[in-house]
């Protein structure tokens, strides 16, 4: 496995220089604090978003969003925790939002996961203050814990909210894989604690966060 260096190196020749490649990593992750402070119905408004968007046309469901936020009543988290079936019903027949029950009933079942994060701090103190070096806890949680939150649906949730994140792109696993981390796009338990161990190591290496080491690997592809 190269050094993370290495790997910089191959992106910032394929972008133009170093310097240009830095500009393209942008910001980093928000602080802990940061996200401590968002309002829970925001992360399930996020959590929401990237459930529907999962295997749908993402403009589309951009172009419906205000609609939902209506139809879930800003995502209150105590109110859709008690989404009774005359309120299903109703998001049913609503030409506001995407008509998909399975979907349609994450967020009552993610307003439920998010009033126990409640009870143990907060959604944002839980999931933005998780570890970075045990960052696939932390999706595991999700997956477990939460509706739909598995795969790649939870890590676009987490690095749409702002907290120090990977995501599995293909251009990702495609350095994975070039890396000899893993040999394919990673599922298993075992693979996964690959990709953290890998992770690990080039945020020991380079001091930099799981989200800008995630864009570096994407661009040396």
């Amino acid at each position: 496995m190269r050094g993370f260096q290495e790997i910089f190196d191959i992106a910032a020749a394929r972008k133009g220089g170093a310097e240009a490649l830095e500009e393209m990593l942008g910001d980093g992750p928000l602080s802990a604090q940061a996200l401590a402070a968002i309002p829970e119905d925001r992360w399930l408004s996020q959590m929401t978003r990237c459930v529907f968007q999962a295997g749908f046309n993402w403009k589309v469901i951009e172009a419906k969003w205000a609609g939902f936020e209506a139809a879930f009543r800003g995502f209150d988290v105590g109110a859709c925790a008690l989404m009774d079936d005359d309120w299903f019903d109703r998001l049913m027949a609503d030409k506001g939002v995407v008509r998909n029950g399975p979907k349609l009933a994450t967020v009552r079942e993610n307003a439920a996961f998010l009033l126990e994060l409640r009870a143990e701090g907060g959604a944002g103190a839980v999931l933005g203050g998780w570890p970075s070096g045990d960052y696939i806890g932390l999706l595991d949680m999700l997956k477990t814990r939460g509706a739909r939150l598995g795969g790649m649906t939870g890590q676009y949730a987490m690095r749409f909210m702002g907290r120090d994140s990977f995501i599995l792109s293909r251009d990702v696993v495609a350095r994975l894989v070039a890396e000899g981390v893993v040999d394919k796009a990673p599922t298993s338990k075992g693979a996964m604690r690959a990709v953290q161990g890998a992770f690990d190591t080039w945020m020991d290496q380079s001091g930099r966060g799981l989200t800008q080491i995630s864009r570096v690997l994407a661009m040396s592809v």
